[in-house]
């Protein structure tokens, strides 16, 4: 009996260890991507386009806050480059942030409350680990609305929106 209880405490232990060992590493890369996506957003912030797109995969997707904007990372490159060269970027500073990950922790998504000049908008996206580093596969910016008052907005934006309507359904 003795040794019964000795083996099993043993397997315990050893099931105890792994699964804090698992975890340990993920919060290692939640503390990793964390610093990462603040760099993303101070490099934006600093307009250093080279720092800013060398965190996105050479495939990924860009989708912003218009229903139009939906850009490969080339053609995200392209949009911005006049706003990087005129110092005319965005400062975005993370307010509240969750990281959640595959079970084999090669891929990871987040989403987060940002303070931007827009007032608070939600950041998302899609991670991937590359060659050893967190890189960007898809990130989505989107405009915060308040419940209280989205019949006001959804009363602004309907002529805009009725025409892209209009034209999404004739492109079926």
């Amino acid at each position: 009996m003795k040794k019964t209880t000795i083996f099993f405490t043993l397997i315990l232990l050893v099931l105890s260890f792994t699964t804090i060992s698992a975890q340990s590493k993920f919060e290692k890369e939640k503390t990793e991507i964390g610093k990462m996506l603040d760099a993303f957003n101070v490099a934006a912030a600093k307009a250093d386009y080279k720092t800013y797109f060398d965190f996105f995969a050479e495939e990924s997707t860009f989708i912003g806050t218009d229903a139009t904007e939906v850009w490969n990372k080339k053609e995200f490159m392209i949009w911005a480059k006049p706003h990087f060269d005129k110092k005319k970027t965005w400062n975005f500073t993370s307010l509240k942030r969750n990281i959640y990950f595959s079970k084999d922790g090669k891929l990871a998504w987040f989403d987060e409350l940002l303070d931007t000049q827009m007032k608070i908008c939600r950041g998302s996206g899609v991670l991937e680990k590359i060659n050893g580093v967190w890189k960007v596969k898809q990130y989505v910016l989107s405009v915060t609305v308040p419940n209280e008052i989205i019949d006001k907005v959804v009363v602004e934006k309907t002529p805009i929106e009725d025409a892209l309507i209009e034209k999404l359904k004739i492109k079926k």
